[in-house]
This record gives structure tokens, sequence and C-alpha cells, in this order.
């Protein structure tokens, strides 16, 4: 009877893990920006079989405070408890040089990856302290560790991602049920990583559906000894 937020919820990654999480009986919150995606997403889990999945449509660039409360307040009127949240939406529009990285590109990459993770962590605790075990997972990335040339707000993003993780981490081991995670998916077959490598040959590509089962891992309790870590995909084994 678990109940899983999901950030980008309606394409890639987020799409993959929201249906694996559907088929295995949780209950999904699907936000995203994007209705469309959204609304397919949920006729597909409805027509599997999976639990009826909630629409949150929200666009993290622009989100306000007030909307996260709002947000906090209306799931709380609805679920009794969260048992995972997986901060997986992204904004990666190019690679550039310091030197020339618009301003206002730079906050909004900031934005979407970083603050809204915090934000929205924030706002949920006090729903996810009511759950007997919860699991906070992030869609890391190998650049937020060892950040690369051209890679400017999203590697800073990511790095910050990181010690937002261990920072929750640290603090919620021991005082609460609370367990919080990071997965390095490595190269996936996604919209982001097209738009960023538009002439790769996409069949060396993992594909979104691969990762899931490293994600459902992370938020069933079969992890609960896994506390302030990064997860490559790559060196994981179930």
């Amino acid at each position: 009877d678990s109940t899983i937020l999901i950030t980008g919820a309606g394409n890639g990654i987020g799409r993959a893990v929201s249906k694996a999480c559907a088929a295995a009986g949780a209950t999904v919150i699907l936000l995203d920006k994007q209705l469309p995606a959204m609304e397919s997403l949920y006729d597909e889990i409805v027509a599997s079989g999976g639990p009826e999945p909630a629409l949150y449509p929200m666009d993290l660039a622009g989100a306000t405070t007030e909307n996260y409360e709002l947000m906090a307040q209306q799931l709380a009127d609805n679920f009794p408890s969260l048992e995972g949240v997986v901060h997986n939406a992204a904004a990666l529009p190019y690679l550039s040089r310091i030197d020339d990285y618009d301003i206002s590109t730079w906050f909004e990459v900031m934005q979407v990856n970083l603050n809204a993770a915090f934000i929205l962590t924030q706002s949920l605790l006090p729903l996810l302290r009511k759950a007997k075990q919860a699991s906070i997972v992030f869609s890391a990335d190998k650049v937020g560790q060892q950040p690369k040339a051209y890679w400017g707000a999203y590697a800073a993003a990511k790095a910050g991602q990181i010690a937002l993780m261990q920072t929750l981490a640290d603090e919620l081991e021991g005082s609460s049920n609370i367990r919080v995670n990071a997965i390095n998916p490595g190269p996936t077959h996604t919209a982001l990583r097209h738009n960023v490598y538009p002439g790769e040959d996409t069949a060396s590509l993992k594909q979104p559906e691969e990762l899931a089962p490293l994600y459902l891992w992370l938020l069933s309790n079969e992890s609960r000894e896994t506390n302030g870590e990064v997860i490559d995909f790559e060196s994981w084994s179930p």
C-alpha cells in the first residue's frame, strides 16, 4: 500500500520508474509540467491493472513556495502517508563554457535540479515521517561527482544534489524512518541526453526501463540498511 511521488514522471526514467512502481502495487503521484504525458501514463497504468495514479501538474522552474505549500497540504488531505519520493526532474538546455553561460538559464537549471528538490523534500518530510519506512531517491549524474568542461550549471546542481542527499541522510539517520540515497544512471536513452548528444548512436544506450529494478530496490524495505549512498547502476547487482 505504498504511495510514491515521482518528479519528471511524464517521460524517460521517471516514466519507467512510475510504471514499475505501479506494477509493484504502489500508488504513484505523477508530478510533471507536461500534462498530456502524465495523462497518457495514467492511461497506461490503469490499463495494465495498476492502482489509479494521482496527477500533479507543476512546473518546477517557476514554482513558488506557496505552490509547494499548497501541494503538501493537498497531498496530506488525500494520503495518510508517503513512502517514497523520487527526485528525477531535470533541466539541461545545452552545454556551454562558463564564459558564455546565460545567467537566467543558470538560475533555471539550478532551480529545477537542486532548489526544487530541497523545497519539495522539506515540504513533504511531515508526510514521509508518517510512513513506517520511507525512502527518498535522487537521480544523480556522474558529472556531479566528476565535473567536466561545458557542463556548467547542470554539473554544479548535480554536485549540490549529492551534497543535499548526504546532508539529509545524515540528519535523518537514527532520528527517523527515512533513508536517502542517489542513483547514477549512466548513459541512458532519454530526451535530455539526446538534447546534448544529438548525433549519438542510441543503440549503444540502455533503456530507461533497465534502471527500474534499482529504483524499486531503493524504494523498498530491502534497502533499509542503505543510507547516504550514491549507487552507480553499472556496478549494481540485484
